[in-house]
Order: C-alpha cells, then structure tokens, then sequence
C-alpha cells in the first residue's frame, strides 16, 4: 500500500472513533509496526494526529473546553494517580496554590493538613474545608463551564500572595508551544500564579501530551510535568525542556 493511502486510511479511522491502536493500523493497511509509526511521525508534524502511548489520537479544537463534570469523568484512575504523588510533593507549613483543574482537585484527599492553600476553583473550597485545611478564595468571575474564578478580581486578590508550590491543570503541553488552556483568562490567572511561587508543577495525564489550545500559559521550561505516562518516542522532546515524573501504579 502506497504511503498517500495509507495516511488516508489512518485520518478516515480518526474522524470515526478519535483514538486508534497501533496494532489496529498494522492490520488494516497490512504494513509493519516501524512504517506506521513513521507514518503517525509524519502526520503529527504535519499537525493532523497526535501520538499517544500505542497510537494516535485526533487533535481537539483550539477553542474546545469540556466542562468539569466532562472532565471529572475522564481517565479518574490516572488523575488520582498524578494528584497523590503530587500531594506528597507539599510539606507540612506549606503555603500552597490549586489550580481550578480537576487532577488538582484530585490531590485534596492526599494533601497534609498543616497547610495553607489558596485556590480560584470554586468546586475546591468544601473538599478543602472538610480536611480543615485553612483555605483562601480568590475573587472575580465565576466560569460557569470550569467553576474557575477569572478576571480582573481574581488577578489583584491573587497578586497579594506568594507560594511554596503551584499546582496547575492544563489542556495542552507541547514541545514547541508549551502550556496552554482555551481561555485567555484563565490563561492570565495561571500565568501569574507560576510566577508568584517558588515551585511549579503541571499536573496532567497522558492525554494532554502534542495538544496546543488557544491561549499560552507558560513555557515547558517553566514548571515541572507530572503526568501518568508518555509515549517513549516523544519524550525526549519534552525532557529538552523540563522534568518530567512519570507516576506508575
């Protein structure tokens, strides 16, 4: 099978189920595991797939953002996984800034309780304040979609802190154009959040690995991966950059 075909084949199957397996594209274009990887290397460059562990899957909308019950929903295993190592990251005396995502709400079981931590996630303040947690909320609009506090209030409430460590949830990470999220306001408040901390840390699954959505946050050299897995062959692209932590069961 001629490479044009066999390109057409992998995009035809990503419109209808948005991930394929490797395997499953060795079969159906009878080719070898080394031609289609350098086939799914060809089309991220060309910015039409992402590859994941094992395949590929199909690059989101710039401007999409699921809302946090869509996100609460997806890969809750790995997201536990992420935020329980992140949490054992913040010592007791810390003061501590959570990001409105939800793999950061997911570290507030794990989080010591000697703590201070200040947060612009709405949903985040009665998980915090049932582990007695002395918890600060930032002002400003309130996203209906995240639950996200933004704008103009959030920034100079924000602007009156300084932390030990950052936690952040994005949607993108990618080599060239680092993290992004699709609101430009929620993009404002991360931003400025990384640079009042000492430590940074992104927080984020496998998925988010090759997107870029519509507004920057920082560059990968800015904080620190810690993520579930990542595909072996795009790795090293990363770790030019910034650390990673790969967390695993």
């Amino acid at each position: 099978m001629l490479e044009p075909e066999r390109h057409q084949i992998i995009l035809d199957l990503l419109k209808k189920q948005n991930t394929v397996k490797l395997q499953e594209l060795v079969e159906l274009t009878n080719s070898s595991e080394s031609t289609i990887r350098r086939d799914l290397s060809q089309l991220e460059k060309q910015k039409l797939l992402k590859r994941v562990h094992g395949g590929a899957a199909r690059l989101q909308n710039m401007l999409q953002e699921p809302t946090m019950v869509e996100k609460s929903s997806k890969n809750v295993q790995e997201k536990r996984l992420i935020a329980k190592y992140a949490a054992s990251l913040i010592e007791e005396g810390d003061s501590v800034y959570i990001d409105a995502g939800t793999t950061p709400f997911e570290m507030i079981p794990f989080l010591p309780s000697d703590i201070v931590v200040v947060t612009n996630g709405l949903m985040h303040v009665e998980a915090l304040l049932s582990r007695n947690i002395k918890t600060f909320l930032l002002g400003g609009y309130v996203k209906p979609t995240t639950k996200a506090l933004v704008g103009r209030s959030a920034i100079e409430s924000l602007k009156n802190f300084r932390f030990d460590k950052c936690f952040m949830g994005v949607n993108g990470i990618h080599p060239d154009y680092g993290f992004t999220t699709p609101d430009p306001e929620e993009a404002t408040v991360k931003q400025l959040a990384i640079t009042l901390t000492r430590d940074a840390y992104v927080v984020a699954d496998e998925s988010k690995f090759s997107e870029v959505t519509f507004a920057r946050i920082a560059d990968l050299k800015d904080a620190m991966i810690i993520t579930n897995a990542i595909d072996k062959e795009i790795q090293s692209q990363y770790e030019r950059e910034t650390t990673i932590k790969v967390v695993s069961a």
